[in-house]
């Protein structure tokens, strides 16, 4: 944004402001692709490849790197467990993510909010990833790098973990799958 805002020669902060109101509506599907693009436009006075260049650097910025440890840590979990992946996106961020990082091999279900019409924190995102799953919100384990979203999904009774670390959320992980029974405290002794 920043870029853009100096080829524009806008004030910072004048972009997100603009698009405040557009960004919002991708992200919950109330706009379509082609309702963005074409906000885009009209709001920033671009025309078509500029447009085009714009949401093609944001679509960079949003996709980020991927996270290999930890794909190829999920990868192996196939199979044992039921996997999902519970985002707050964007409209076109399913076919993208799958293009770019598989994300549809990776995991079992992928319920995206612009999909469902609502963002974590709102309990209704984490009971949609729990239904597309099939499994109660206490046999989850969530894990987020969002502290709101983490106090979120223990509201609605999942066992959560805020991402800090790849170590550390592969630890919590495993954890949570080891089916042995762990003893805390007192014994009963009859």
């Amino acid at each position: 944004m920043q870029r853009w805002e100096e080829r524009l020669a806008l004030p910072p902060g004048t972009l997100h402001e603009r698009m405040r109101d557009v960004w919002q509506a991708g992200s919950v599907g109330s706009i379509t692709e082609r309702e963005v693009h074409e906000q885009v436009a009209t709001r920033l006075g671009l025309d078509a490849p500029r447009v085009e260049a714009f949401m093609a650097d944001l679509w960079v910025e949003y996709l980020g790197k991927p996270n290999e440890e930890l794909i190829s840590y999920v990868r192996g979990l196939r199979g044992s467990c039921g996997l999902g992946i519970l985002s707050n996106s964007f409209v076109g961020a399913r076919e993208r993510e799958a293009a770019l990082y598989r994300f549809d091999e990776l995991v079992e279900q992928i319920v995206y909010s612009h999909e469902i019409g609502i963002e974590k924190p709102d309990p209704r995102a984490f009971q949609a990833v729990c239904a597309a799953l099939k499994v109660r919100p206490e046999r989850c384990l969530f894990v987020d790098d969002a502290a709101a979203n983490v106090d979120a999904a223990r509201a609605v009774g999942m066992q959560a973990h805020l991402f800090e670390d790849n170590a550390g959320a592969i630890r919590r992980v495993a954890a949570h799958l080891d089916p042995r029974p762990r003893v805390t405290g007192r014994l009963p002794l009859e």
